[in-house]
């Protein structure tokens, strides 16, 4: 009986310094902010201000080691510090400006999903582009070079300005639009204001595309600046 007695007593002990050492570790717990709760309000932030049409946005936001301990903060406000942009891998401030002040920043990997144009099969220097030639690819547009095409009607009809190999991401500055006029045509000045329009002929200095300036001499010899516009016809402002 005493055995029994002894080993309930020690049991009650240990009970009771267990209830005490989880309430002080619960209290302590609750003074601190939870690190989940930081990482949800960089996700969001990201999500709510990342506008991008082009594609779907993907949110990673990066661990926070769990030994620091930030005084609990009702109220998280994170932002951009400056010089970043929510785009690829990234930093997001989260602050506490309450009767506690603190600031965090947190790694972010921010990927735009998006379809972008690739080179389906070889093309030539001067080749027009058809559809064959290019083909959708889902990619990461935050690992893409600047100025990637994402939409047939951006590139078919276009000129390649240098020869093409299969899968390559197709940029903006790897096609020209058709020329409408050539060097050394014979194309018409048209000069239109309110209420005139007159004409006149000249010889084309230069190639260029519909809207492109082009320089064109005229039969006494003068030069003179105007816009390339289909039918041989460049449109010069009164």
């Amino acid at each position: 009986m005493r055995h029994t007695s002894l080993r309930f007593c020690v049991f009650l002990i240990c009970a009771k310094l267990s209830v005490q050492l989880f309430a002080e570790n619960h209290h302590l717990s609750s003074q601190y902010q939870e690190i989940p709760l930081i990482q949800k309000a960089v996700k969001e932030f990201v999500y709510s201000h990342t506008m991008n049409p082009a594609g779907e946005i993907e949110v990673e936001v990066g661990q926070i080691d769990k030994r620091i301990t930030l005084p609990k903060c009702v109220n998280l406000k994170p932002f951009m510090p400056p010089g970043s942009r929510l785009w690829g891998k990234t930093s997001v401030g989260v602050r506490c400006d309450e009767h506690v002040s603190w600031t965090i920043y947190v790694q972010a990997d921010v990927k735009i999903m998006a379809n972008v144009l690739h080179i389906a099969r070889p093309v030539t220097r001067d080749q027009i582009i058809d559809y064959g030639d290019v083909a959708l690819q889902i990619v990461n547009l935050t690992q893409m070079p600047e100025g990637v095409l994402t939409e047939y009607s951006q590139a078919v009809g276009k000129i390649a300005v240098s020869n093409l190999t299969s899968g390559q991401p197709l940029r903006e500055n790897m096609l020209r639009a058709p020329y409408v006029i050539l060097r050394g045509q014979n194309v018409k000045l048209l000069v239109k204001g309110r209420g005139f329009s007159v004409s006149s002929e000249g010889h084309a200095l230069s190639d260029a595309a519909e809207g492109q300036v082009v320089q064109v001499r005229n039969p006494s010899g003068r030069i003179i600046s105007g816009l390339a516009r289909p039918d041989s016809i460049v449109e010069v402002s009164p």
